[in-house]
């Protein structure tokens, strides 16, 4: 069992500046009882000082510092300029200037021992770990990060280890700006995983939630719309799953035929909020509003 969380501002005036890290943490918080092995939360619209914003993290806490060092610098021999940096335990933020390819940059990161790459985003970026969202802000400042619109994620883990990397969201490598959190499981993930990597995709773990960012990025690099490519996945993927999906322009979510995990909406003129559990979307709206539960097989997107 897990809690999914997704907000999006749709105020144009208000775009780059709503609280959207303030929002999910009132929503995540409020779900903690359906998961506290790991919280995370993708933050979209925020400005950045430079071309890409990325975060990685090391699972070697003894030699932190000297391994995000080795990453750093294998991104600037790959092309990368850092604009910004900042640097505690065994996370890194960079913003930087990169005119290359994108998967050649991922791919310079990931060659390094001990490192992996949370996000790449024009405009995105996650933030994960484990422990409560309570216990992550206080680390990671969440509640102060602004922006357009955002996912987040509470984790009670069933298959795939616990530890920072197998938190949710996860990105699309190497695409950017594409994030997906998932409660469900999918039964396809292995045969599809495999084909994936014949393509030349790289997962960072062994968690189905991954496969569906790849495939939805798969999708929109090939041509489809965010609301065709969710439709797609009805069909494709199988198993019981409610994921929401951010990118760079937008937010949807997919429910499976079977609708076995929950799923509820609020809308207003300014703002849609999605989550596991009505509890989580009523600190968002200083108002009275009916709650729509979406059904089997049904998508839904929203486009800034």
């Amino acid at each position: 069992m897990c809690g999914v969380g997704g907000i999006l501002y749709k105020t144009i005036g208000n775009q780059g500046k709503s609280p959207v890290g303030k929002d999910l943490m009132k929503m995540l918080e409020s779900m903690t009882h359906r998961g506290q092995d790991s919280s995370g939360f993708t933050v979209v619209g925020e400005d950045i000082d430079g071309d890409l914003v990325l975060r990685i993290w090391t699972d070697d806490p003894a030699q932190a510092a000297d391994v995000l060092s080795m990453a750093e610098e294998a991104l600037q021999k790959a092309g990368g300029v850092v604009r910004t940096r900042s640097a505690w335990g065994q996370f890194l933020r960079l913003t930087i200037d990169y005119e290359g390819e994108i998967p050649a940059l991922a791919e310079a990161i990931l060659n390094t021992p001990g490192v992996a790459l949370h996000s790449i985003g024009e405009t995105s970026e996650v933030i994960k770990d484990v422990g409560t969202p309570v216990a992550m802000d206080g680390i990671h400042s969440l509640s102060q990060m602004r922006g357009t619109h955002g996912i987040g994620h509470v984790r009670m883990a069933t298959e795939s280890r616990v530890d920072v990397n197998h938190a949710h969201p996860f990105w699309a490598y190497p695409f950017t700006d594409v994030t997906v959190v998932h409660n469900g499981q999918l039964t396809n993930y292995h045969k599809l995983k495999r084909m994936y990597e014949d393509q030349g995709h790289r997962f960072q773990t062994g968690n189905d939630s991954e496969l569906i960012a790849v495939y939805l990025a798969d999708k929109l690099a090939n041509g489809d719309t965010l609301d065709s490519a969710l439709r797609s996945s009805l069909s494709d993927l199988d198993g019981t799953f409610t994921y929401l999906v951010s990118t760079k322009n937008g937010l949807g979510y997919a429910k499976d035929q079977w609708s076995a995990k929950p799923l509820v909406t609020m809308e207003t003129d300014d703002i849609i909020a999605i989550a596991s559990e009505e509890i989580a979307l009523r600190g968002v709206f200083n108002q009275e509003i009916d709650r729509v539960e979406p059904q089997n097989n049904e998508v839904m997107t929203w486009l800034l």
